[in-house]
């Protein structure tokens, strides 16, 4: 039997997670993160294939070549799932598989691969592809007492 959009949907109700249609054959489902405040994830569900996506970060402003050599070095790693980038050199994580080999288990597996994969590479990728702009950011909050808060993941780069 082969899954559907409302098997996937009733699915992510019984776990109390937040999504919304994308037509009629895509759902995206709201994960919360840790690095991220939230990581989405588009699930289509075709006639022959699934596909899984989720957006990462966007193009970097800097370090091209670093970025990209890291993503690299991570697909290496990954099974299934693997960084890719769009006609804007925006970051994302995408994966397909034969829709007659997907069920609710391994859709639950994929979104925790999701989750972990791009909520746990974010503040690398920020580092690496946005460096000049934290430290900008961060001269300019000090200068004004501002709260530091969100930035704590990269005050290594300031001691």
């Amino acid at each position: 039997m082969t899954i559907s959009i409302s098997d996937v949907t009733e699915y992510l109700a019984s776990q109390e997670l937040q999504f919304e249609l994308a037509g009629e054959k895509t759902v995206v489902v709201s994960l919360p993160g840790i690095n991220k405040q939230f990581v989405n994830v588009a699930m289509t569900i075709g006639d022959t294939i699934f596909k899984i996506e989720s957006f990462v970060a966007r193009n970097p402003d800097e370090n091209h070549k670093e970025v990209y050599r890291w993503i690299l070095e991570q697909n290496r790693k990954l099974l299934v799932i693997n960084y890719c980038l769009d006609h804007l050199g925006d970051i994302y994580l995408s994966g397909t598989l034969p829709i007659s080999t997907v069920d609710l288990v391994q859709i639950d597996q994929l979104l925790g691969v999701m989750l972990s994969t791009s909520d746990n590479s974010f503040n690398v990728l920020l580092e690496l592809g946005f460096r000049s702009a934290i430290e900008k950011e961060w001269a300019w909050r000090t200068s004004k007492g501002m709260d530091m808060a969100n930035l704590q993941a990269f005050a290594h780069l300031f001691e």
